[in-house]
């Protein structure tokens, strides 16, 4: 039975032993799915618990001080896709200045033997950890040898010649290549959340949106774009959405608005995930409401041609 853990100390989490992983783990890609079956599969073979060991805030958003770091995944995300990776335990540690300041020494001696009772722990070439980043996979193995585990290297992951990393899909949803974004992801990049009550805007102009808050979370992208909605019923549901803070309105937070097109329902308080299909073009201020709403006019058309759906006018209340 998966468990989720979030402290330092305590009782050993797999008192029998345990195959590690150690990541930020932002975006849950191919490779990092690869790295997990990796794990369970030695685990297996052992006899031992598959354990990941990861962190909430990652590293990079915490030692950037408050400035946005554009995330593929939110915490959510994150583990509901290692609890599916087959791992038995999630280590996910709260990432603060106690533990930005704990040594690679103590890390590895309070995390790694004393919290996860490891025998073999997995990272990635360029791994780092402890206080100036200044452990590494040789201080590792180093480490291991003294408290009686090995240190493994899972060697460079990809896909048609191309090596699977966050930073990189990060970069291609910039640019708006959902397609080879979703080719490394082994999915459809989404965002999700509950829907909330608006200002009934998108209702007036005839185009009614579920409204999903952002909150803490910082995406990758921003603008207008076709999408699949899932949560609603059987099957996605295609739509036209905005992400940003709505200019022509002065809006200043972030907010993600779906209209779902030829549907008439409630989903106010529903949990849905929103899949990006293609990107359609900027956020911009328009200079009046009728000017904003002939380009959601040409927005509408473009995404149901994009993905594939007749022509039609305007219909349903959405949220």
């Amino acid at each position: 039975m998966f468990r989720l853990l979030r402290d330092r100390q305590g009782a050993s989490l797999a008192p029998q032993g345990s195959v590690a992983c150690i990541g930020a783990f932002d975006g849950m890609h191919r490779g990092h799915r690869a790295l997990f079956a990796r794990v369970r599969e030695r685990a297996d073979a052992l006899g031992l618990a598959a354990v990941a060991v990861s962190f909430e805030p990652i590293p990079r958003e915490y030692f950037a001080r408050g400035t946005p770091v554009p995330r593929i995944d939110d915490a959510r995300g994150k583990i509901a896709t290692i609890a599916a990776s087959g791992c038995d335990r999630l280590l996910l540690l709260r990432f603060n200045a106690a533990l930005a300041a704990m040594t690679a020494d103590a890390f590895v001696e309070r995390i790694l033997v004393e919290r996860c009772s490891v025998r073999e722990v997995w990272t990635g070439a360029d791994f780092r950890f402890g206080h100036a980043r200044a452990g590494d996979v040789e201080v590792l193995r180093r480490l291991g040898a003294r408290h009686g585990f090995r240190a493994e290297v899972f060697g460079e992951f990809s896909v048609d010649g191309q090596r699977v990393r966050s930073s990189t899909i990060r970069q291609l949803l910039v640019d708006g290549d959902f397609d080879a974004a979703a080719c490394l992801l082994g999915r459809r990049f989404t965002i999700g959340g509950h829907v909330v009550h608006g200002l009934q805007l998108g209702r007036k102009l005839g185009y009614p949106t579920a409204n999903i808050p952002l909150g803490r979370r910082t995406s990758p992208v921003n603008g207008i774009f076709a999408v699949r909605v899932h949560g609603i019923g059987p099957a996605p549901l295609p739509g036209v959405a905005s992400l940003g803070i709505r200019p022509t309105i002065d809006g200043t937070e972030p907010l993600l608005e779906a209209h779902l097109f030829d549907f008439d329902g409630d989903l106010y308080g529903r949990r849905i995930d929103v899949e990006f299909v293609a990107r359609l073009r900027d956020e911009i201020r328009f200079s009046d409401l009728d000017a904003l709403v002939r380009q959601i006019d040409d927005d509408a058309r473009a995404a149901r041609y994009i993905l594939g759906l007749p022509q039609a006018a305007k219909a349903g209340v959405v949220a």
